[in-house]
Order: C-alpha cells, then sequence, then structure tokens
C-alpha cells in the first residue's frame, strides 16, 4: 500500500477519478465508511453530506454518519465502540471536515492514518479509520472554533460530492 498522504483541491481537473484511483486499492475488504461532523455547523457538515450522499448513491457498504444520524462530539465514543464491535474485520475509511492554513482551504486529502476528530478545536476525542479523508474547509484560528461558522455551504457541497463521487469511482473500478 502507498505510504503517504495524497493531496488536491477538490476543483482540479479530475479530481473525482484521481482520488478514487487512490482509495481502489483499499477496496478487497469489509469496507466501513465513518463520516463525522454535525449538521448543526457548516464548516462540520463535510462527513455527514458525504455519508447522506452515498447513502443516496446506493454504495454497497457500510456507511455511519448522515444528516440523519450524525456522528459528532457527543456521541462519538459509543458509535466508534458500536462500530467497532459489529465490524470487528472492517477497513474502516473516516471522513471528517479540517482547519488549515489559507492555501490549503479546498484540499482533500488522503492520509494512511486515522482521523482525530475536534483536535482543531482543541477537543480530544477517540481516533477513528485505517485510513482518513479529510477536507480543509477554512482557515485555522486557534481553538476559538470560530471559523468554522463562516464557511460557505458551496464549498462544503462541492467537497463532499468529490469525495463521494470517488467513493463510488473507486468501488466501481
Amino acid at each position: 500500500m502507498k505510504t503517504k498522504k495524497m493531496e488536491l483541491k477538490y476543483d482540479d481537473n479530475n479530481s473525482t477519478s484521481i482520488l478514487g484511483e487512490y482509495i481502489h486499492p483499499y477496496f478487497h475488504n469489509e469496507i466501513v465508511v465513518v463520516c463525522i461532523g454535525t449538521d448543526k455547523c457548516i464548516g462540520d457538515c463535510l462527513g455527514p453530506l458525504v455519508g447522506t450522499m452515498l447513502k443516496n448513491k446506493k454504495f454497497p457498504f457500510h456507511i455511519y454518519g448522515t444528516l440523519k444520524n450524525p456522528i459528532h462530539a457527543i456521541n462519538i465514543k459509543e458509535r466508534i465502540d458500536y462500530i467497532k464491535k459489529k465490524h470487528p474485520f472492517g477497513f474502516i475509511i473516516a471522513i471528517d471536515a479540517c482547519l488549515g492554513e489559507k492555501n490549503d482551504v479546498g484540499k482533500i486529502q488522503i492520509r494512511n492514518k486515522p482521523i482525530y476528530p475536534g483536535k482543531g478545536v482543541g477537543k480530544k476525542l477517540p481516533s477513528i479509520g485505517d485510513i482518513s479523508i479529510i477536507g480543509i474547509v477554512d482557515i485555522s484560528q486557534g481553538f476559538t472554533g470560530f471559523s468554522l461558522h463562516n464557511v460557505r455551504l458551496s464549498l462544503i457541497m462541492d467537497m463532499a460530492e468529490v469525495i463521494a463521487d470517488s467513493l463510488v469511482y473507486a468501488y466501481k473500478k
């Protein structure tokens, strides 16, 4: 497997197929997609939007975290415990929004390590994922969390579509 992270802007040419090609080699196990975030904050709804889009596309793997059933700071520990018990041999792809540098906003990164939800806003929550897909949605402004409330929904929607479509691409390849 590839060992370093892959990164590109969501609106780059062929971003869906490039991400899908990168993810495809992982599609030989029981896939479990865990989408983290809440619909109560535009900047943090990337994960649940991806989960909802995958459900709507009839993605044939286990999907946790949607707009109707989000996985967020309040329920993440119990949801992760449930997922790990229900799928002890599952390969977990975790998806979350992230804050970063100004030049990185709009980038999607695939990392060969877990996600540490809430880290960017100073929360200590359990990690999740064999690989992680993060979307950098805004600039980091310390641990205020204020930034996540000033993100444009159109950016989140576009990034979510690219991530969801890349997972479907990886599956169909």
